[in-house]
C-alpha cells in the first residue's frame, strides 16, 4: 500500500495519548527521545472546550444523553459505545458493548478517577485459587512506579493498613457527605469495612495544578486542571520538551515492519483527507486501548509475522476481560425532606467499600468492591433520578407515584437526596475463549478491517454478583433504608451489566515469560518484535475488580523507564 511518507525519523512512534500514551510521551520525552504521537480523534482543551461551568438550562437538550454523548451532552468525552463509520461484530450469543473515545486525552477524559492500587494478591490469582495465570511480575516490582504517579499525579485517600488495598503517597481525603455517613453506619451494624475513596482530584495543589474547588463536574472536564487527564498532568510538561509531536485525527492502520521482522513505523488513515500516511520510527509504542491494541497487532501482518504482529504465541486478543456490574439503590425516610445545602464535593464519592469477603466461604473466587452513590449534588436531565415513580412510597399517591402541581413540586424537593445505591464493580475471570478477532467480512470507513468479540461470562461472575446484590440489599436494610427493586433472578443473571458496560477492558496482549503463551514480556516487550511496546491495558493477566487505569499509568512508567534504559544500552 502506498503511503504519504513523513521524512522524519522519530525515535519512538506512541499510537494513543490516554493514560498508557501520555505516560509513556511524559517520560521518554523528558529522557530526551524525539518522540511523534498519534491520536485517532481531534485535539481537546477542558478549560476552552468542557462545559464545566455550563448549566443544563443553557441548551434545549437540557444536559440529555444521545447516541453521540451517551454520558450526556455535556460529557467531556468524544466517543460512545456506537461510532458513525466504525463499527464493530459480536459472535452469535456474545453481548459485548464497546467505548470508545476519539479525542486527545482518550478516555482519561471519561473516567471516574477511582485510583485503586492493584494488592499483592492481585498478581498471583492462579497461586491463590488454581484460576487464571499468575503475573511474570509483583506487586513489588510494580510498587515504586505507584509510588512515583501519587506524588506527580496526586490522590487522596487515608492510610487505612488494609487487606489487599495498598497504602500510598495521600492528599487529604474530602469529609464524607451526609448519606454517606449513613452508609458507614448501616456498614458498621454488618461489620463490614468503608474507606476513604481514592481518587486522583487534587485537595492540594500539586506540580502546577490547583486543588479542587468541589464543582462536582468532574466529567464534563475540569477547566483548572484539577483532576488528572492525560492532556492537563502528562501532555503539557511533555510538549514543553520541545520532542514531542502530536498528530491528531489519525486512524492508525498498522504497524509496518521490516525484513527481520522489526517495527519501523506506523501507518495511519488522516480523518480529514483520508490519505494513507506514514510515519517511522525506531520505536513504537502501542497505547490505543486494549481492543484498538489488539486490533493494530493483528492487522499488522508481514511474512515475518503472518498471524500478525507480536502474535506468535497466537494469543492477541485472547483472554479479554472486564469489570462485572450490577447496581441496587434504596430510598431512605431519614433523607427526605432534609435541608438543602451544598454538599458537591469531588466528582465522585468519597468512601468506597473495599472487598470484604476474603475470609469468607464462598461459591466463587474473586471478589468486588461498592461505589456508593446519592446525594443532592446538580441534577441532570430527566426526572432527579425518577423521584416521580417513587413518591407513593411515602404519600397517599396514585399507583406508581407523579402527580402534578405543588403536590409535585413539593415531592420533588422533598424526595430529591433521599435514594442512595451500591454499584458492585468485580473481577472477571482471565479465560481464553473470550477474545476478540479480526472480523473478514467488515472494515471501517477507512478501509481498515474491524474487531469480532466473543465473549461471555462464567459461573463464576454470576455468582460473585449475585452475593454483590445479597450483600448491597443487607446494607440498605440495616441503614434503615428499603430497597426499590425486586432481587433479580438467575434467568436474570441477577442483574449483571453485558461484558464491556464498565469500560475496563483488559487482557488482549498479556505480558508473560513463556513466548508460546503470552506476546509480552514482563516489560511489555514483544517477544518476538523487540521494539514494539505496549502500555495500555492489554498486557494485564488479570483484571482485579479494580478500576485499571491507576495501574495502566504505573505499568506505563515502568516500560518507558525500560525503553530509556534500553535505548541507553544501546540495545533498541
Amino acid at each position: 500500500m502506498r503511503h504519504i511518507v513523513n521524512p522524519d525519523i522519530y525515535d519512538v512512534v506512541i499510537v494513543g495519548s490516554g493514560a498508557g500514551g501520555g505516560m509513556a510521551a511524559y517520560v521518554l520525552a523528558q529522557a530526551g527521545a524525539k518522540v511523534a504521537m498519534l491520536e485517532a480523534g481531534p485535539m481537546w482543551d477542558a478549560a476552552a472546550d468542557g462545559d464545566m461551568f455550563t448549566w443544563n438550562y443553557t441548551s434545549r437538550a437540557r444536559g440529555a444523553s444521545s447516541k453521540e454523548k451517551p454520558f450526556g451532552e455535556f460529557d467531556g468525552c468524544i466517543g460512545g459505545w456506537e461510532i458513525e463509520g466504525e463499527p464493530y461484530t459480536r459472535a452469535e450469543g456474545t453481548e459485548w458493548d464497546w467505548f470508545r473515545a476519539r479525542m486527545l486525552g482518550g478516555r482519561t477524559n471519561h473516567w471516574g478517577r477511582i485510583s485503586l492500587r492493584f494488592g499483592p494478591d492481585d498478581f498471583r490469582g492462579y497461586s491463590l485459587d488454581g484460576l487464571g495465570d499468575d503475573w511474570p511480575i509483583g506487586y513489588e516490582d510494580l510498587a515504586p512506579w505507584y509510588d512515583k504517579l501519587d506524588r506527580l499525579v496526586g490522590i487522596f485517600g487515608n492510610r487505612d493498613g488494609f487487606y489487599n488495598e495498598p497504602d500510598g503517597d495521600f492528599l487529604p481525603p474530602p469529609a464524607p457527605r451526609l448519606h454517606e455517613l449513613l452508609v458507614m453506619q448501616g456498614a458498621a451494624r454488618l461489620g463490614i469495612p468503608v474507606l476513604a475513596n481514592r481518587l486522583s482530584i487534587l485537595t492540594k495543589a500539586r506540580n502546577g495544578r490547583v486543588a479542587c474547588h468541589f464543582c462536582g463536574q468532574c466529567g464534563r472536564g475540569c477547566a483548572t486542571g484539577s483532576n488528572f487527564s492525560s492532556p492537563t498532568a502528562l501532555l503539557p510538561p511533555a510538549l514543553d520538551t520541545g520532542r514531542l509531536t502530536i498528530v491528531d485525527q489519525a486512524m492508525a492502520r498498522e504497524i509496518l515492519t521490516d525484513q527481520e521482522g522489526l517495527a519501523t513505523g506506523v501507518s495511519y488513515v488522516n480523518r480529514n483527507d483520508m490519505q494513507e500516511y506514514a510515519v517511522r520510527g525506531r520505536v513504537v509504542v502501542l497505547a490505543a486501548s486494549a481492543c484498538e491494541t489488539a486490533r493494530l497487532l493483528l492487522n499488522s501482518t508481514s511474512s515475518r509475522h503472518p498471524a500478525g504482529l507480536a502474535n506468535a504465541s497466537g494469543v492477541v486478543g485472547r483472554y479479554l476481560m472486564d469489570s462485572t456490574g450490577a447496581s441496587v439503590a434504596g430510598i431512605f425516610p431519614q433523607l427526605v425532606g432534609r435541608a438543602a445545602y451544598n454538599e458537591d464535593g469531588v466528582g465522585g464519592a468519597h468512601i468506597y467499600i473495599p472487598w470484604f469477603g476474603q475470609d469468607a466461604r464462598r461459591d466463587f473466587a474473586r471478589g468486588y468492591h461498592l461505589e456508593v452513590w446519592g446525594g443532592r449534588d446538580q441534577p441532570s436531565y430527566g426526572f432527579m433520578g425518577g423521584i416521580h415513580t417513587i413518591n407513593n412510597l411515602f404519600e397517599d399517591r396514585p399507583r406508581g407515584g407523579g402527580g402534578y402541581g405543588m403536590q409535585l413540586k413539593q415531592d420533588y424537593r422533598d424526595l430529591y437526596g433521599s435514594v442512595v445505591g451500591f454499584s458492585a464493580r468485580g473481577e472477571m475471570i482471565a479465560r481464553y475463549d473470550n477474545y476478540c478477532e479480526i472480523d473478514p467480512d467488515a472494515t471501517d470507513q477507512y478501509g481498515i478491517p474491524v474487531l469480532r468479540f466473543h465473549v461471555r461470562w462464567s459461573d463464576e461472575e454470576y455468582r460473585q454478583i449475585k452475593h454483590a446484590q445479597e450483600a448491597s440489599r443487607q446494607l440498605v436494610e440495616a441503614m434503615g433504608g428499603e430497597v426499590l427493586t425486586p432481587m433479580p433472578s438467575e434467568e436474570e443473571g441477577y442483574g449483571i451489566l453485558a461484558p464491556g458496560r464498565i469500560i475496563h477492558e483488559v487482557g488482549t496482549a498479556r505480558m508473560g515469560n513463556d513466548p508460546a503463551r503470552a506476546p509480552l514480556n514482563a516489560w511489555c516487550q514483544a517477544h518476538d518484535a523487540r521494539n514494539v511496546f505496549v502500555t495500555d491495558g492489554a498486557p494485564f493477566v488479570s483484571q482485579a475488580h479494580k478500576n485499571a487505569t491507576w495501574t495502566i499509568l504505573a505499568l506505563a512508567w515502568r516500560t518507558a523507564d525500560r525503553i530509556v534504559e534500553l535505548r541507553n544500552a544501546g540495545a533498541l
